[in-house]
């Protein structure tokens, strides 16, 4: 059965002059509404030299459109009480907006004046430039984000995901207004999606219409990505980095299937069962059993190509070469056992769940909606996904483990000894073995 309620039935899809397709889902209550735009490329697609340019962008975005330049446009929006964001990810530049249901009608089309009439004045984009090299400096200050930056060169090397979408240092201070132009006229190409949800007016894509009079955006529903095998640079799984403190960082992590692939259900669910609460395995072995873990979890993002798949935790740097030996076998132990019926039970409602707590808002809806059409999957990808899940096995699991999580790489930051400890443990494993 279906767990969409009735107040959030998909709405046939309006499609505007150029192709832009809107999906709009009315919900009763408060009178808001929460709009998302999302348009294919993001830094995947940035520019040989210009690491950074699509996060630049979308930046700059906000800070002026049309006849609004930055001041008018903060006015517009903060005046209306409403929030407004653009962001680069690894494979969408994606805009957000939250607003009362009145101001609808002003602010909705002010997203299709962002993407196609940006002002990118010089100033504006010094501005945004000194902000995000200032938000690098900050992830060089973290021993996460730099265990998380040194895992990405391991897996992805210079491919489209090998970078932050805030980009590289000497990229982003030679990046100008005309490079940020010329990324405005691909902008559709590769296909877009508006989700707007809530309080929504009944004229609403009438008025998103008024600014496409005779300057149509040619765009499109996006297509799903081929899936390809993902490509390993030839750099050895290890890498670790010295750092003055006093904890050790881990993240053990693989290359995987893109959403919407067969096997993306399966890696959801481990994913699930592996760091998905403080029931979740490796909370309960590294953490309350053998106190390895300040912080240990598993990230599995959706992506158009191969996401990654990673275990992380920080620990203790004395108790390194513990916490690095039980990190390698609860990885191991996912290529080589099954999950048994309870272990597996609780993962299915953890991920029941989170779908449940995903959509809780308007805004959540919109960004679900937008995330699932953006990547070129049916608007009821998720609904079959909640029906598929209570179908798999233990053994499906297991069998997607062993094709997509044989061949992890590590990769570590902390002190001296901490890393020499750590690499040690990693060695001995069984996982170090492996070719990459």
């Amino acid at each position: 059965m279906s767990s969409t309620s009735p107040i959030e039935q998909l709405e046939p899809t309006h499609t505007l002059s150029g192709g832009l397709p809107v999906v709009v889902r009315r919900r009763p209550g408060p009178e808001i509404l929460a709009a998302r735009l999302v348009i294919r490329g993001g830094s995947g697609a940035d520019p040989a030299l210009r690491r950074g340019a699509h996060q630049l962008l979308a930046g700059v975005m906000t800070r002026g459109c049309g006849a609004l330049d930055a001041d008018a446009l903060a006015d517009t929006v903060e005046g209306a009480g409403a929030g407004l964001r653009a962001d680069a990810h690894e494979d969408a530049l994606v805009v957000g907006l939250k607003c009362a249901a009145d101001d609808a009608g002003t602010l909705v089309p002010l997203l299709l004046d962002l993407v196609r009439h940006p002002r990118l004045e010089a100033d504006q984009v010094d501005l945004e430039r000194q902000l995000n090299l200032q938000a690098l400096m900050r992830h060089r200050e973290d021993p996460f984000q730099l265990a998380h930056d040194q895992l990405r060169g391991l897996l992805y090397g210079e491919g489209p995901y090998g970078h932050d979408p805030l980009g590289v240092d000497a990229d982003l201070e030679g990046i100008t207004s005309e490079d940020l132009a010329k990324l405005t006229t691909g902008l559709g190409l590769e296909g877009s999606v508006l989700a707007i949800c809530g309080s929504v007016p009944a004229n609403l894509v009438d008025l998103l219409e008024r600014p496409l009079a005779g300057v149509p955006w040619p765009t499109h529903l996006p297509a799903p990505s081929p899936h390809q095998a993902p490509s390993r640079p030839h750099g050895g799984n290890l890498a670790a980095l010295e750092e003055n403190t006093e904890q050790l960082v881990l993240m053990l992590g693989c290359p995987t299937v893109p959403l919407g692939h067969p096997d993306a259900l399966a890696l959801r669910l481990l994913q699930a069962h592996l760091g998905l609460g403080m029931s979740s395995r490796l909370f309960l072995v590294m953490r309350e059993e053998r106190g390895l873990a300040y912080d240990v979890g598993v990230s599995l993002p959706a992506r158009c190509g191969p996401a990654p798949f990673v275990m992380h935790l920080s620990t203790s740097a004395d108790r390194a070469a513990e916490a690095t030996a039980c990190l390698a076998e609860e990885w191991q132990r996912l290529l080589d056992s099954p999950l048994d019926g309870p272990a597996l039970a609780l993962a299915r409602a953890k991920y029941l769940g989170q779908d449940a707590m995903g959509r809780q808002t308007c805004g959540q809806i919109a960004e679900r909606q937008a995330l699932v059409l953006s990547h070129g999957l049916p608007a009821h990808y998720v609904e079959d996904c909640l029906e598929r899940a209570a179908l798999l096995e233990g053994t499906d699991l297991q069998a997607a483990a062993r094709r997509w999580l044989t061949q992890p790489s590590l990769s570590l930051v902390g002190p001296g000894q901490a890393l020499k400890a750590a690499t040690a443990a990693w060695e001995a494993s069984g996982l170090s073995l492996r070719p990459v």
